[in-house]
């Protein structure tokens, strides 16, 4: 017997990014009623809204607070992996950065069996989200749900690594999101008047009077019900008390890479031997179920200076960043510096805090990880297996040398910058592995354990589907079969919208 029971027509997971897109979709397209259970509480931190309070999330209350598993390639280190937990999911704790990604990307997931996911195909839905503060490409969109702020003035620290970046042959791009992603220039942020714009924000508060929509917070989903191979319900507990929520359309899976495919293995959906080894009975044998974990990765390479560092009040730290390609006949950059106007010290490190931090960026890895459960109720054991192929190590170590160039070029002189890591002590190649290892970090885009595709691998068929359970789907960055070329949050909106058109298309 549970304290509280609900039926719907849609139940959707997360309140996050994608799930505000999914809920406003269909309110906006059928009759259906719509209840959106999200695990945490309604955003009203005031570090969410300010650009330059993102660092005060971590570990808090509106932070999942996931570490993964030791990693062997990188000094055993158990790596910080943020997540969202809070109405607006992990958007209300990124940086706002807004990036496409590559046509390619999207090509070769077409190629996996659906046209509907081509660039293409793609490329409208992109237009429909966005409300770009001006578009001279003629490529944007003006009219969309989403603000996207790319016409402000960059601080003055931000000028000179913008200047320096290209004295190092780095060409100016004065927009990554019009087709040609190479070179320095602006990052494009989500943000309105100063202040973060989250999914949430611009789509699911908007609707929160329409008597069709139950958006409810603090909602725990342990499990997905499934009864006769079709998915009717979940069952879950808001503050300790169990409820059982019914619908009679389909459940929506938006709870993003780690915790989708999460509640698919500890509802027994997933490789069957490993379930019945975790003590969950499987119901549906499903292997590629926390497979295939990809995610990029940062390296600090991080400067002093003597000339004072200002910021811009309703500007985030990153202001420019870069895309580059780490050795010639790649098909598309692999490295994304981001520059932030603050040094980004790891617990073991000192320095002035007055610096800036020039994060070399890997895009394209090579290594790929997978999650799994300790059990029905047992913690999520997260293995990005970082660095396991020597590729991405080659990688990071020309994008740290390129960092190291743009902070020793001479627009920079005039800030005295110096390096103070990795420092003059790290000389050789084999330093420079050393220093990687120690302190790699995740960008904070873990995708692909839910994959889309038709091989026997996929979770998701192209419509999005949950392959083996009927009424069950799953709409983020979980279902990319590949990662995107630049950050994720921007490709996890086009996903929702994607799946919104597959469950109700447009009247």
């Amino acid at each position: 017997m549970t304290d509280k029971d609900f039926q719907v027509d849609y139940i959707v997971v997360g309140a996050g990014t994608a799930g505000s897109v999914v809920a406003r979709r269909l309110l906006d397209r059928t009759d259906a009623t719509v209840l959106v259970l999200e695990a945490g509480q309604a955003d009203t931190n005031p570090a969410i809204r300010d650009p330059l309070r993102m660092h005060e999330l971590w570990h808090g209350a509106e932070d999942w607070d996931y570490f993964s598993v030791a990693q062997s390639h990188a000094c055993g280190r158990r790596l910080h992996m943020p997540r969202g937990r809070v109405l607006g999911g992990s958007h209300a704790l990124n940086a706002t950065i807004y990036v496409r990604g590559n046509p390619a990307d999207y090509d070769s997931w077409a190629a996996r069996g659906d046209s509907g996911w081509s660039w293409r195909a793609m490329e409208p839905l992109f237009r429909r989200i966005e409300r770009y503060d001006r578009d001279d490409s003629g490529v944007k969109g003006t009219a969309g749900m989403l603000d996207v702020l790319s016409d402000y003035a960059v601080d003055p620290i931000q000028k000179a690594i913008h200047a320096a970046a290209e004295q190092t042959g780095v060409p100016a791009n004065p927009d990554y999101n019009s087709g040609v992603q190479d070179g320095v220039g602006r990052a494009q942020f989500t943000l309105r008047d100063g202040l973060r714009q989250t999914t949430a924000d611009a789509y699911l508060k908007p609707a929160l009077s329409n008597s069709r929509l139950t958006v409810l917070t603090g909602a725990r989903v342990h499990r997905v019900l499934v009864r006769r191979g079709r998915a009717y319900g979940v069952a879950g507990s808001i503050d300790g008390r169990a409820f059982v929520a019914s619908a009679r359309t389909e459940v929506v899976l938006t709870a993003g890479a780690i915790d989708s495919a999460a509640l698919l293995l500890r509802s027994g959906i997933g490789p069957a031997q490993e379930l019945r080894a975790a003590g969950i009975e499987p119901i549906a044998d499903l292997p590629g179920v926390g497979r295939n974990l990809l995610d990029h990765w940062l390296v600090p390479v991080i400067f002093g200076a003597e000339r004072e560092i200002a910021h811009t009040p309703g500007l985030p730290h990153a202001q420019t960043q870069l895309f580059w390609r780490s050795e010639s006949g790649l098909a598309t950059p692999d490295v994304q510096p981001l520059h932030f106007s603050v040094p980004l010290y790891e617990p073991w490190m000192s320095g002035p805090a007055n610096g800036f931090s020039l994060m070399a960026g890997l895009i394209r890895p090579h290594s790929v990880g997978r999650l799994t459960v300790a059990g029905a109720h047992g913690p999520t054991l997260i293995d990005p297996k970082v660095l396991a192929a020597p590729a991405d190590l080659r990688r990071l170590v020309e994008a740290v040398r390129l960092c190291r160039q743009i902070g020793a070029a001479p627009a920079l002189r005039a800030w005295n910058a110096t390096e103070r890591y990795p420092g003059p002590a790290v000389r050789t190649d084999s330093d420079l592995r050393d220093y990687i290892r120690r302190t790699v970090i995740t960008y904070h885009h873990v995708c692909g354990t839910c994959a889309l595709g038709t091989g026997p691998e996929a979770v998701v068929d192209p419509a999005l589907r949950v392959r083996a359970v009927e009424g069950l789907r799953i709409a983020d960055a979980s279902v990319m079969p590949t990662i995107t070329t630049g950050n994720t949050n921007a490709p996890t909106i086009a996903i929702a919208e994607r799946a919104a058109d597959l469950m109700a298309p447009a009247r």
